[in-house]
């Protein structure tokens, strides 16, 4: 019985999932200072932290979409190919818990990546105090930073993933479906879920599901089989992480149908986007694409087939400290 997920090209995923730099351009970072990585923001009367674990070079020709194309789009928005690429993850301050959405790559990526645990202890923050983690999706740019030398990271933390992403990742049978070469996704997933499983830490949860009062999973399946929005509302204030809905901007903004070879089910992926796109924004509510520029939350507005991105405004009222 074949599986019921489309995979993208076999080169593209060994790229991505076993050779990084061959599909993310390498920079020359020797030289180059540490950023801040974080920066913080309220929705009603909750804080959230966006939290950087850094930046990568993605190159476009990854998009399904013609290149000249492509090459249009990114000329009006004077961006490039490869275009730099951010990755995020959220902290939300929910009363006593410390909720972390996504947990950045880990050493899967190389230097200019990983740096989510520096952004975390400069924002005041442990990895220890981090009581729970809600995964968006079950790629490595979203849970290699869990683990590391086998061990939990977050030794305190709970993890929250959808039922559907949970068992095609750790299916056996599902991974023997795959192309071989592409197997290793299935086997590395698993194990960095591992540790957290063998100490009871993995929470299952079954499409739409409140986990914490004014935080609930959607599901918006199609990038992988159990994809999720994670939607955080407070005070007539609501914010949705969008996971990896776009990769992107400047492209997918303006043609919200173009696809990526990430997408496990590109005939889904694309409307589901369309879909968040057009509910964004009719009502107005933020968003935050873990891929799109750091620290990644903002609002969109439709014009006509395409959207416009309006990145929430920079603030820095906090008293100095005498």
């Amino acid at each position: 019985m074949k599986s019921r997920y489309l995979f993208p090209t076999l080169i593209t995923l060994l790229s991505f999932w076993l050779m990084p730099t061959q599909v993310f351009a390498t920079q020359n970072n020797s030289e180059q200072q540490l950023q801040a990585g974080y920066y913080h923001f309220q929705i009603g009367s909750v804080p959230v932290i966006a939290l950087s674990d850094g930046t990568m070079k993605l190159n476009t020709s990854l998009l399904n979409a013609p290149e000249d194309k492509v090459a249009h789009l990114l000329k009006h928005a004077y961006a490039k190919n490869p275009i730099d690429t951010s990755v995020n993850a959220y902290l939300i301050l929910l009363g006593q818990k410390r909720v972390l959405i996504d947990a950045g790559t880990g050493p899967h990526y190389g230097p200019t990546l990983g740096k989510l645990p520096i952004s975390l202890s400069n924002a005041g923050f442990k990895p220890e105090d981090i009581t729970d983690i809600c995964i968006t999706h079950m790629h490595l740019d979203h849970i290699g930073g869990m683990t590391k030398d086998k061990k939990r990271v977050f030794p305190n933390a709970t993890i929250h993933i959808e039922k559907q992403e949970f068992e095609f990742w750790t299916s056996q049978s599902e991974k023997e479906k795959a192309p071989k070469a592409l197997q290793q996704r299935f086997t590395k997933a698993t194990q960095v879920l591992m540790p957290y499983k063998e100490a009871n830490k993995v929470a299952l949860f079954d499409g739409k599901k409140q986990l914490f009062d004014g935080l609930t999973a959607i599901p918006m399946r199609g990038h992988t089989p159990g994809h999720s929005f994670y939607q955080l509302q407070n005070d007539q204030d609501k914010l949705m992480f969008w996971g990896d809905i776009m990769h992107v901007a400047p492209v997918q903004f303006s043609k919200p149908d173009i696809t990526i070879k990430f997408d496990i089910n590109p005939k889904a992926a694309a409307p589901k986007r369309i879909e968040a796109f057009l509910d964004a924004a009719k009502t107005g509510f933020k968003v935050a694409p873990t891929h799109l520029s750091f620290p990644g939350v903002g609002q969109i507005r439709q014009d006509g087939d395409h959207y416009h991105w309006y990145p929430i405004l920079y603030t820095n009222d906090a008293t100095p400290q005498t």
